[in-house]
């Protein structure tokens, strides 16, 4: 039995949190709106049965295994973590000490899954209503959230103006 679209893009989700619209997109063959619906479905189908984001979860995850198996992966397994999910994470977890891209997917932008710039991209907002968006997304992320929810005020009441 073929296994539904918003399953095929969990177990993407799951195997890889940081998965690129994009990239979800040309593994299902996917328009990129209904990848950005079947994505946001799938992380809420996760999130109602463990209690917890997949990214939380790899978070949880990884630091576990950093904590416990950075010098030996196979030992101290996390529950229901396999020695390759381990050896991975160990490797995942030595490439971000190594290599943190804070300019190309800061991760005030990533929360969620979906990058804030490729949902303005797909959207067409243009500067004044995509600036909303990200200072919307990103306020509780990143600084003082008070100030990033006035900045995006700022520009959505630029907006306004530019249509009166």
């Amino acid at each position: 039995m073929k296994r539904n679209k918003v399953e095929q893009v969990r177990t993407l989700l799951e195997r890889n949190p940081r998965m690129k619209t994009a990239d979800v997109m040309k593994a299902i063959g996917a328009t990129k709106s209904y990848t950005y619906v079947l994505m946001s479905k799938a992380r809420a189908s996760y999130q109602k049965q463990y209690g917890e984001s997949i990214e939380e979860r790899m978070i949880r995850l990884r630091d576990m295994a950093k904590r416990r198996a950075i010098a030996n992966p196979i030992a101290n397994l996390p529950k229901g973590m396999t020695e390759a999910e381990a050896e991975e994470i160990v490797a995942d977890v030595n490439q971000a000490i190594t290599q943190h891209d804070s300019v190309n997917h800061p991760a005030h932008y990533t929360a969620g899954g979906i990058e804030t710039i490729d949902f303005i991209e797909a959207k067409k907002l243009g500067y004044n209503l995509g600036n909303v968006v990200k200072y919307i997304t990103r306020s509780g992320h990143k600084g003082n959230q008070l100030e990033d929810l006035r900045k995006a005020q700022w520009y959505l009441t630029r907006e306004i103006n530019t249509l009166k």
